[in-house]
């Protein structure tokens, strides 16, 4: 996961001015055009990456969600709050589909999500919180090859690319630290407003070389 920040009393203007005219409305009532609204401002402030497993997402129906952090049937009066909403690819058994109506004790608002998980480079991911491995069991965020193979061979892949076009050979090890800390810079910033796929899972990898 990415810390998401949300800006203090902020909603889009059309989700605004559609609680004006339906003061009594609720999430499910909402026309497409205030969904596809949420849904694309959430994946704008989260740079393109589903906000649980950070895989690269469109922002488009096709394949994002709007994701209640906390759920509607949970909290059926945070349905219309857009600080409790993200943008989550909508991969089977996983993220938002694996959700459903479950608490999450660690969500990507809050700072420790980023490290709270633990990643490797075989694409793994493993707890060091009793509440991060309920995230990962909850999300079915790939600490096992049984539970989900395929988003753990996604981040392999993806990771270990990333790291060589940054000049990182895992193979050959890194012992440079100042190295590493400018390819976890580079890896932060968004380029024309997006982050590569799994960015914060290599920049989570390196900071554990760091460590």
């Amino acid at each position: 996961m990415r810390k998401i920040t949300k800006r203090s009393g902020y909603e889009p203007k059309s989700l605004t001015a559609w609680k004006r005219r339906n003061p009594n409305g609720n999430y499910q009532d909402l026309s497409d055009m205030e969904r596809q609204t949420i849904r694309s401002e959430c994946t704008q402030e989260q740079f393109y990456l589903c906000a649980y497993c950070c895989k690269n997402i469109s922002g488009e129906r096709s394949d994002t969600m709007n994701e209640h952090v906390v759920a509607r049937r949970t909290a059926p009066n945070r349905g219309l709050d857009f600080t409790n909403i993200v943008a989550s690819c909508k991969t089977p058994d996983q993220c938002d589909d694996s959700h459903g109506s479950q608490f999450l004790p660690l969500t990507p608002f809050m700072q420790e999500c980023e490290t709270e998980l633990k990643f490797s480079l075989s694409g793994k991911v493993a707890a060091s919180t009793d509440r991060a491995q309920q995230i990962i069991n909850t999300l079915n965020l790939g600490d096992d090859l049984q539970n989900n193979k395929g988003l753990i061979e996604q981040r392999k892949i993806l990771v270990q690319s990333l790291l060589l076009a940054n000049g990182v050979d895992t193979n050959d090890g890194l012992e440079d630290d100042d190295l590493i800390q400018m390819v976890i810079d580079d890896l932060s910033q968004p380029k024309d407003g997006r982050l590569e796929a799994f960015s914060p899972v290599a920049i989570n990898v390196l900071k554990q070389w760091l460590n």
